[in-house]
């Protein structure tokens, strides 16, 4: 029904934003790298996904349509609703996802709140098929890794939030895990 919205964001609330156009504010869920990115007072396009349910009518916005496309095909296999295709979305990015689920790496998705081993394994069972990347065995040895100096750096006192922002700060280009981990302890410095 509703396929995209442009307009001023008006307030970053959580995990939604304010989007206002045409004399409304639109309630649209995301997930935290796609709010990362949206600047309150900035206008912004994001494409939607219109969820009803019989208690309620929600928007969920995205980036890119291939996210909305992840989004859509995560919330069709049986037991992951839309707030937990969000929770597999924060992650990663389009890439690393769609390698871990082309890779058979369901210890990679249930890193997402709320996911287990067995809805993981039946993201991958359903969703192998229909997920194409290039790289994808790349991806998911970056995504290992992360995930190991995201343990370090909780180990060492920091939020898990602050180490997976961090990490995603640290350009691509900078391999190695330990320059990697050098690199994200200056942005928690702010060095």
């Amino acid at each position: 029904m509703i396929y995209s919205v442009r307009g001023m964001v008006s307030a970053k609330i959580g995990q939604f934003a304010v989007m206002e156009t045409g004399g409304l504010g639109y309630k649209v869920f995301s997930h935290a790298r796609a709010l990362a990115t949206l600047r309150v007072g900035e206008e912004a396009f994001l494409f939607c996904h219109f969820h009803v349910r019989e208690d309620s009518m929600d928007l969920y916005g995205f980036l890119t349509e291939p996210e909305l496309d992840l989004f859509e095909q995560l919330i069709s296999v049986s037991g992951v609703g839309p707030k937990s295709a969000l929770s597999i979305m924060d992650i990663s990015d389009l890439q690393g996802l769609t390698a871990a689920i082309q890779e058979g790496r369901p210890d990679l998705l249930t890193q997402a709140s709320g996911i287990g081993r067995k809805t993981a394994e039946r993201i991958i069972l359903d969703l192998r098929n229909k997920v194409a990347t290039t790289g994808a065995n790349a991806s998911v040895r970056r995504m290992d890794a992360d995930s190991d100096l995201i343990e370090t750096l909780v180990s060492l006192g920091y939020r898990r939030e602050q180490a997976k922002a961090a990490l995603e700060k640290v350009g691509k280009e900078t391999s190695g895990l330990e320059d990697r981990l050098k690199a994200a302890f200056k942005i928690l410095s702010g060095k």
